[in-house]
């Protein structure tokens, strides 16, 4: 072979090969390996905003000052003032101020339980945490992060792509029977428990994820108490993998002890003045009380939305009916709009319980008013804003 050959093969060679896992990146940023290369084992320019990240070893001040840098590192994108206004929210809630805590333990633990109350954050913020301690991406995995409903897997999935102002499918998505709205670059599946379980039948290792968050444990799905014991003997045979279970509730100490006494943490809620009110006597008819009740407050009260639980789809569906006939008998009332909520209510449906309350009719009128008639699925899976009845 003659020396012009033999250099040309050899700075083919030697040229600069593309990371397929930073796909979402320009492509002077994608480089690995020769002259050009970063100076980033993941191939990221000394200037990208997690160049100076160790992967499972990242400090919650790192992972702050990321998300309230200028540049999203995930896209490569400058933050939008809509992220801005999200990420100064994201600040108040409870979980936040654990942040540090929880790096401390999940680097140092396989298995980790958390019990957080309802409002604290968790099911949004603590993903968001591992992905940028854990680094999926640059390893070609995934972060899962289960729910037990999937309304939940795919409002969660949603609120967190806003929140790491991503596009919805791309580096956040969700995973439900029927419908897959994930691609190669997604790094944070949100994704039903019974869809982990199908992808453990045919990959009993889960390869494909770095670390699996089951949430809603306190649920205890069948799918999700399968899941469990799955985790038990996959992280025997996968120490690089790592599990949390998120509870809503303090009965955690059982997961706690069937991880072999892996470290609990707990996470405050946050409260809100609570006013409680009971009937004098029991009532005949509950059904019938619950609607009143509903009427009464959006014919009497101020503005604020009504979340109503009964206990199945036929009640609810007669219930949204009646609320919603009489209601259109009080035009000094303001406007109502009844959604009703249950599991085999078609995803769309279940969906429009985030729509806003109807405007007034007339300018300066009273407000509208939203009720949503639910089962137990927006008891601790759900977060409905301006629910105030």
């Amino acid at each position: 072979m003659s020396d012009s050959k033999k250099r040309s093969k050899s700075s083919k060679e030697d040229a600069p090969k593309e990371n397929p896992y930073l796909a979402h990146l320009p492509p002077s940023e994608r480089l690995v390996g020769g002259a050009s290369s970063a100076k980033n084992d993941y191939g990221l320019a000394a200037n990208h905003p997690l160049a100076n990240f160790v992967m499972g070893a990242t400090t919650a001040e790192q992972g702050e000052a990321a998300e309230e840098g200028e540049i999203n590192p995930f896209t490569n994108k400058p933050f939008s003032d809509k992220y801005r206004k999200i990420l100064a929210g994201r600040r108040k809630l409870p979980v936040n101020k654990h942040r540090k805590e929880f790096l401390d333990l999940v680097q140092n633990n396989q298995v980790v339980i958390l019990v957080g109350e309802t409002g604290s954050g968790k099911t949004t913020q603590i993903p968001q945490f591992m992905v940028f301690d854990d680094l999926p991406a640059f390893k070609g995995k995934k972060i899962a992060c289960t729910q037990p409903r999937r309304l939940a897997a795919m409002s969660v999935a949603q609120r967190v792509a806003e929140e790491m102002d991503v596009v919805m499918g791309q580096e956040v998505g969700y995973n439900i029977r029927f419908e897959d709205c994930t691609s190669e670059k997604t790094m944070l599946q949100y994704m039903t428990d019974g869809m982990l379980l199908r992808e453990a039948m045919n990959d009993p290792l889960l390869t494909r994820y770095s670390a699996v968050i089951l949430d809603e444990a306190h649920d205890r799905t069948l799918s999700t108490d399968i899941l469990m014991g799955l985790m038990k003997e996959i992280i025997k045979k996968r120490p690089d993998l790592k599990v949390v279970v998120m509870s809503a509730t303090l009965d955690a100490g059982k997961f706690q002890k069937y991880f072999d006494d892996a470290p609990l943490m707990s996470v405050p809620g946050r409260t809100f003045p609570v006013e409680i009110y009971y009937t004098p006597e029991p009532e005949s008819d509950y059904l019938e009380a619950a609607i009143f009740t509903a009427l009464q407050i959006h014919r009497t009260e101020d503005a604020g939305d009504i979340l109503l639980f009964l206990t199945g789809e036929e009640e609810i569906e007669d219930a949204c009916r009646k609320i919603k006939a009489e209601a259109d008998q009080m035009p000094d009332a303001g406007p109502i709009k009844v959604y009703p909520l249950y599991s085999t209510l078609p995803p769309q449906a279940q969906k429009r319980i985030y729509d806003d309350a109807p405007p007034p009719r007339t300018p300066g009128g009273r407000p509208g008013r939203k009720v949503v008639v639910s089962t137990n699925l927006a008891e601790t899976s759900l977060t409905i804003d301006g629910i105030v009845y």
